[in-house]
């Protein structure tokens, strides 16, 4: 798998989640990430805002639709 990224405003996709994660990467700033297998069977890891981390579990789905946030679906 790839480095993680932040989802962009026209990207679209639905997955599960398959693992959790956050650290301090910088040193000052906590970072929440999610590994989601996507439904076209791509795994990415991708930086969540703080929130949903804790709203979600593993094996949750979650869904980007272009022009918004990832959602718990």
């Amino acid at each position: 798998m790839g480095t993680s990224h932040t989802p962009q405003r026209d990207e679209a996709w639905e997955g599960v989640v398959e693992d959790k994660s956050r650290g301090m990467l910088d040193g000052a700033n906590m970072y929440h990430f999610v590994v989601v297998r996507r439904t076209d069977g791509e795994s990415m890891r991708i930086r969540v805002e703080r929130r949903l981390w804790k709203a979600v579990a593993v094996g949750d789905r979650l869904v980007k639709a272009a022009g918004s946030d990832p959602v718990k679906g």
